[in-house]
């Protein structure tokens, strides 16, 4: 038998169930292609999982890009496609409801009956790495394309049928649509040319006074950095005590203000503590007043009726207090965020304290950095603003700093210069150093701790 006739030889598509029966090497050698039916098991099993620790990670895991061809198993592309169906009319999808609607496609037997779909779902070893299963199935899907490419060009150079440009041509064609296919591989970017329009746009309304970014709340702070902007990280730090989370924590507010959706991730504080926080700043009370028994007067407690409807009612502000101090569990709230309205603005109080998978075989140094690069990551795949909050060792030097500053496009230290000296004619006055600034020069503004009140305010106000 010729080359060209084994090479010829029918093969088997990409979801088929039968070991490869055409020959990869041209050596006689029959390979089975890459393939893993427990991955592909596993995504199927969390996009039908029903209960509530799950669905927040079904949106993740369609995110990879992931499509019924990519599966090997031709009974699992069925099941996709069958929960696909039900997604996008906003039907339930579990279990049940993808048996009926695989009775209704007169599958339901082909893919080995209802028995099958329970097995996914317990197959499931976490429903959170959802989108690690998609994205191996994936990455199995583009090594058999790779490979049927690379067939085909055998295939076609063995024949000898045109000449070298047809081979050329069709060598071309499958190499473009390999790489074209990578997972995660996007279009070419925008030439300076494509962007220059949007730029001069930009340009004249900063030209004209627009502010850029949303407000931290501090006029100065916003003239200085020109306010927070998507896709970049605002590093706040200061020692225990100094008020970087009362910081926050008023820029979070101030943001929401104008409309801006922001979720603030407290490790440190509880929802209640936030809570009080920002009733005393926006009400005016004293924060004692509203942490001790009999604190409030009749005034005080219409005050914070007040508050509720003219504040908490429409302030698009979510507290969240992760059960754990996982940074999964902070990015996969943050998607829910996005899905459930979008995300201008993300808070995390504080790096130190956030943890990442692999922190067990991490120095500390490392596990800090990769919690620092993963909010970086986070702010550019979200489009929003991370504000994270870092601890000052005593000597005023940041814990970690070298990846924490990298990270960022404007860090800031916050000092007090009469947190040891209570006689000091400074007293009341707090100094936000903008240590590193990617959007204009550093400086220090001098701005006014009404600590009682849990805010800071512009010295203008006092």
């Amino acid at each position: 038998m010729s080359s060209t006739r084994d090479l010829s030889r029918q093969r088997p598509t990409a979801g088929s169930d039968a070991p490869n029966s055409w020959d990869a090497s041209a050596s006689g050698l029959l390979r089975r292609p890459p393939q893993d039916l427990a991955a592909e098991q596993a995504v199927l099993g969390t996009l039908m999982s029903s209960t509530w620790g799950a669905n927040q990670y079904v949106p993740e895991t369609l995110e990879t890009g992931i499509v019924a061809e990519e599966y090997y198993r031709p009974a699992h592309q069925m099941i996709h496609r069958a929960i696909i169906s039900l997604r996008q009319v906003n039907e339930p999808v579990d279990p049940l409801t993808v048996a009926a609607e695989l009775v209704r496609r007169g599958e339901l037997a082909k893919v080995g009956g209802a028995p099958y779909l329970h097995s996914c779902v317990e197959a499931v070893p976490t429903p959170a790495s959802g989108p690690s299963y998609a994205e191996i199935v994936r990455a199995k899907a583009y090594r058999r394309t790779a490979i049927e490419s690379a067939q085909r060009i055998l295939q076609y150079a063995y024949s000898e049928e045109g000449d070298e440009l047809d081979v050329r041509s069709l060598v071309e064609q499958e190499l473009t649509a390999i790489v074209v296919g990578t997972p995660g591989l996007h279009t070419a970017p925008p030439t300076v040319g494509d962007l220059y329009l949007d730029f001069v746009e930009e340009l004249q309304e900063i030209q004209d006074g627009r502010q850029l970014g949303l407000t931290y709340g501090l006029a100065d702070v916003d003239t200085i950095t020109s306010g927070m902007r998507p896709g970049n990280v605002t590093v706040i730090a200061a020692q225990s005590g100094v008020g970087k989370s009362t910081l926050a924590l008023n820029a979070a507010v101030a943001a929401a203000k104008t409309g801006a959706k922001v979720m603030f991730s407290s490790l440190e504080m509880s929802s209640t503590e936030l809570m009080q926080k920002i009733a005393a700043a926006e009400g005016k009370i004293a924060l004692h007043h509203l942490t001790s028994k009999d604190g409030l007067d009749s005034e005080q407690w219409d005050t914070v009726a007040r508050l509720q409807q003219e504040l908490f009612k429409s302030l698009p502000l979510r507290v969240y207090r992760p059960d754990g101090a996982a940074l999964h569990d902070i990015e996969s709230a943050a998607r829910a965020c996005v899905r459930d309205g979008g995300l201008d603005v993300l808070v995390v109080d504080y790096l130190q304290l956030v943890e990442v998978e692999q922190s067990r075989n991490m120095s500390r140094e490392q596990a800090v950095a990769a919690v620092s690069r993963g909010l970086k990551n986070l702010s550019t795949q979200l489009e929003c603003h991370v504000i994270a909050l870092s601890q000052l060792n005593d000597d005023g030097m940041m814990r970690e700093s070298r990846a924490i500053k990298n990270d960022a496009s404007v860090v800031i230290k916050v000092e007090r210069p009469d947190m040891d000296e209570p006689e000091s004619p400074r007293a009341g006055e707090v100094d936000i150093v903008i240590e590193k600034n990617r959007f204009g020069p550093r400086a220090t503004v001098t701005v006014a701790a009404q600590l009682h009140y849990s805010r800071f305010v512009d010295m203008a106000q006092t």
